[in-house]
């Protein structure tokens, strides 16, 4: 994003301006009394703007080391990655060793989270040795509560050597009272600003050269009660008035009526050629000499704006040089009212000929504005495709919507970049029902420029910024529609559109390569295709890498972890994790989006492997973070995460509680529901015994033992098993055992056939207890068995322990049978302690061995008839690679060759 050097210009001294230590004096002494924050409210034309800058010149000229960022709002500012960005920038300019850390979270994470962002500056700024100001100017132009929000935190966490100065017309909503009940509060209203008769004086006469008499002045400072405004507009139609007294009379009332009465008296008094330039260019925000020179469409616009700066005619330097100018606001508003009132059909020309000017000169932002104020909704929309890269990259959407907003809809429409864009907008709000229409809005388009042939004109001619979205239209619009049918459920077509989306990219376009595979990886899981959906899923981070969009990359982590748990992998999942969480430290996100998440992910694991301690250091680490460093769409993930780690502590109640707020917070659409929340409510009343509670969670749902199997359904089937065999243990004529039995043989089946490991470890437990439950203990220990040979690698506990009493029972019976027994002491010490033990010798274990979840990768496609570089290439690692995974597990195992090391791991349970 292109940033205004003006916004942090500071203004310089005034040359008419009178000074006033009756103001700057105390705000001095209070900038040293440690005071949060300076707050000037004032209606329009009070001076606050003045004061501010004669407040930190003075500060500049008597304490050097003292080091203040100046930034002056506008109403772009109240999109929140542009507040944020302009903030950091502002900071940064003035401290090149502050805001980096800031810079990079906002940029890696593409979002407009303010916390984490604010969290990173907060830190560098803490490190300061000396006051550090931040002036933001012109506050009442912010009406966003996302931006009121970042500068109430920023105040609510600064550290005692940053100080906020705010200027605004009225009281910004920020926590004024506490600041006050605190003392941290400096406040100058419209009473303290109004001129003193000595300061009236001043100005006048000294400033203005008037020569007023005492009366006279007193007069003048009554009418205007003081205000600078008043003051100055007055002083300039006394210019070659000699009837000093009749003109004083001849206004009085508000201060607008004042204001409208003074601007006609001084544009009367000025040249015509002074008066038209006035009236022409005050549609500008921002005054320069060949911008003027465009608008008004005559020369010599600098030397005019010299002049009128010398003559205090309303004219504000933005920058040292006197290159950029801008007009006082109030005086501004008063001149484009005069303007729209008496030659409305002016203002679209002039417009019209400020946005050609700035397209010319690369401001394309600028150029959009003055477009759509001159109602030229055809050149804005060719603009607003031209910047739309920039837009979406710094994540403005409050400002694409705006601007979206602002055009007609026949003109969105008929843009097809504008229409995919905006289908983007409303998917992304959760509008489903409208991202189709508008899709197909944006494929009618790209016909008909396909018909029309090379898609230029007038005013598309150099706006080269837009023609890379429109080329990349087909991939972009295959991308939406997978995932507006993953946010419908729609398995099929998610994978059809990303499949498309596939084929459509070109070479380089990383970012949709890797929405694609996401999309594909997506389907397969929600299939249960998981031998599918881990390598194709795995594909997402690298090209997400490639396209340096780094949050998204460490969250699609995620979703990797949620695949590896699927196949029964606690141990590659946590790897997954704990690397990515290193990752986002090295990227200077580690405050940021997906970091808490990623810590929520790893406690989840350590609950599965027993490892209590570090569950919930990770839980409040992540909870400590706050949702900000959360994505949206992940933050139901606490929830259960704490509900898993209450009911492990023994309070099931709290852990429904929870698990009902996970529910209220759960968002569908972004990834299969393959763990449904309402399911683990049902478990928690299985294993407390409340089986009515989860009959009629059945009966919802429509669950029986002779249900179609989907995998979208597993885990509801999995509770119904449990139900089942919970029912038959409390009665056993229900009969309901046979049915168990039958459902769990055909989950089995399935799971088996699409590599869901979880799944069948899972199975394999619930077999072995309804076995218990029939009376069949050598069945059910031989289930048992091969439960535990599969799972000893993956250190699972809970997969046994959430079982229950019976469970530990049955494993004391495999302890006496010499079963695992390493592992099999593992799970019984965790049944004694809550806690896992430390790990045995390996010489007391029937399974000594211990290999890395890459090398049992490995190991498990060495068992199968796949050559070497076909294994290399389903691992996606080179030939060397392969063979340096392949010699570590030869050495661990003892043999020599690839079939020894089948035959090795075979024994030891591995396979």
């Amino acid at each position: 994003m292109s940033m205004l050097a003006t916004k942090f210009h500071v203004p310089a001294p005034r040359r008419h301006a009178v000074a006033r230590p009756r103001l700057v004096d105390p705000l001095l002494s209070e900038a040293r009394a440690d005071r949060k924050l300076t707050l000037i409210c004032a209606p329009a034309g009070f001076g606050k703007t003045t004061l501010l800058s004669q407040w930190v010149h003075r500060i500049r000229a008597a304490e050097p080391e003292v080091r203040v960022a100046w930034l002056s709002l506008d109403a772009g500012d109240n999109d929140p990655a542009r507040f944020l960005s302009h903030l950091i920038a502002g900071i940064h300019g003035v401290d090149a060793n502050i805001g980096s850390g800031a810079k990079a979270l906002l940029d890696a994470t593409q979002a407009a989270v303010a916390e984490p962002v604010l969290v990173a500056l907060i830190n560098d700024l803490a490190r300061v040795g000396t006051t550090f100001i931040v002036v933001l100017d012109d506050y009442h132009a912010v009406e966003a509560h996302t931006v009121h929000d970042a500068v109430a935190f920023l105040l609510d966490h600064s550290p005692p050597q940053l100080q906020l100065a705010i200027a605004s017309r009225s009281d910004p909503p920020l926590p004024l009272s506490r600041l006050r009940a605190r003392d941290e509060l400096t406040e100058l209203r419209a009473a303290d600003l109004r001129f003193s008769a000595k300061e009236a004086q001043a100005f006048l006469n000294e400033c203005m050269g008037l020569g007023l008499s005492a009366e006279h002045i007193s007069a003048l400072d009554a009418r205007t009660e003081g205000w600078a405004a008043g003051l100055q507009l007055a002083a300039l139609s006394l210019r070659g008035n000699a009837d000093v007294p009749a003109f004083i009379d001849a206004f009085t009332g508000s201060n607008r009526f004042i204001l409208d009465y003074l601007v006609e008296e001084v544009l009367q008094r000025q040249p015509d050629g002074v008066r038209n330039f006035l009236m022409n260019t005050a549609i500008l925000d921002r005054l320069s000499g060949p911008l003027c020179d465009a608008v008004t469409g005559q020369g010599g616009s600098s030397a005019v704006l010299d002049r009128l700066e010398r003559a205090n005619l309303f004219v504000v330097p933005l920058d040292d040089r006197r290159q950029w100018y801008r007009y006082h606001h109030l005086f501004a508003e008063v001149l484009r009212a005069r303007v729209s009132h008496e030659e409305p059909e002016l203002l679209q020309s002039l417009h019209r000929r400020a946005s050609e000017w700035y397209q010319h000169h690369g401001l394309l932002e600028d150029a959009l504005k003055h477009a759509l104020a001159a109602g030229d909704f055809e050149r804005a929309g060719a603009l607003l495709e031209a910047v739309m890269p920039a837009i979406r990259k710094s994540r403005q959407d409050a400002t694409l919507r705006g601007w979206l907003n602002a055009l007609p809809d026949h003109i969105v429409r008929a843009n097809p970049v504008l229409s995919v864009f905006y289908a983007w907008l409303m998917l992304t709000s959760g509008d489903l029902d409208a991202v189709e229409q508008r899709l197909q809005d944006a494929e009618r388009g790209l016909a008909e420029a396909s018909r029309d042939g090379e898609r230029t004109n007038e005013l598309r001619r150099g706006l080269k910024a837009g023609s890379e979205e429109f080329r990349a239209l087909p991939v972009t619009i295959a991308v939406y529609r997978a995932a507006l049918a993953q946010a419908v459920g729609d398995v099929a077509g998610t994978a059809a559109h990303a499949r498309r989306a596939l084929v459509l990219c070109r070479p380089g376009d990383h970012l949709s390569r890797a929405a694609a595979a996401g999309f594909l990886g997506l389907a397969a899981w929600a299939r249960g295709d998981l031998d599918t959906a881990v390598p194709t899923f795995a594909e997402v981070a690298p090209n997400l890498h490639a396209a340096g969009n780094i949050a998204d990359e460490l969250a699609s982590t995620m979703v990797l972890a949620d695949l590896w748990i699927a196949r029964g992998s606690l141990a590659e999942a946590r790897r997954l994790l704990e690397q990515a969480l290193t990752a986002a430290d090295s990227a200077g996100i580690s405050a940021g989006p997906p970091t808490a998440d990623l810590h929520v992910g790893i406690s989840a694991v350590h609950a599965e492997t027993g490892v209590l301690a570090d569950a919930k250091e990770h839980l409040e680490a992540g909870v400590a973070l706050g949702e900000a460093a959360s994505l949206p769409e992940n933050r139901y993930r606490r929830f259960v995460v704490m509900a898993r780690l209450e009911y492990l502590s023994g309070d099931p109640d709290r852990a429904i509680g929870l698990l009902e707020e996970a529910e209220r917070r759960y968002l569908r659409g972004f990834f299969p529901d393959v763990r449904p929340i309402p399911a683990m409510k049902a478990r928690i009343w299985i294993s407390q015994g409340a089986l009515r509670e989860a009959s009629d969670w059945a009966k919802a749902r429509n669950l029986t033992a002779g249900d179609e199997l989907t995998y979208l359904r597993e885990f509801e089937h999995l509770t119904l098993a449990r139900l089942l065999i919970a029912q038959h243990e409390a009665d056993p004529a229900t009969g309901s055992l046979d049915d168990a039995f039958d459902l769990l043989d055909r989950l089995l089946q399935a799971a088996h056939t699409a590599g869901r490991g979880g799944s069948v470890n899972e199975i394999l437990v619930l077999k072995a207890r309804a076995y218990q439950v029939q009376g069949g203990v050598g069945s059910a220990l031989k289930a048992l068995e091969q439960a535990l040979k599969r799972t000893a690698a993956e250190s699972h506990v809970r997969l046994f322990l959430d079982e229950g009493a019976p469970m530990i029972a049955l494993l004391r019976k495999a302890a006496v049978e010499r079963i695992c027994p390493s592992y099999v002491s593992h799970l019984l010490h965790a049944a004694n302690t809550g806690e896992t033990a430390p790990a045995t010798s390996p010489g007391t274990d029937a399974m000594p061995v211990q290999l890395s979840e890459r090398e049992l990768q490995v190991l498990r496609l060495l068992d199968s008839s796949l050559s070497g570089p076909e294994v290399a290439r389903q691992l996606f690692v080179s030939l060397n690679t392969l063979r340096t995974h392949t010699r570590h597990i030869f050495e661990k195992l003892q043999v020599n060759n690839r079939a020894e090391a089948v035959r090795s791991a075979r024994e030891h349970g591995l396979l």
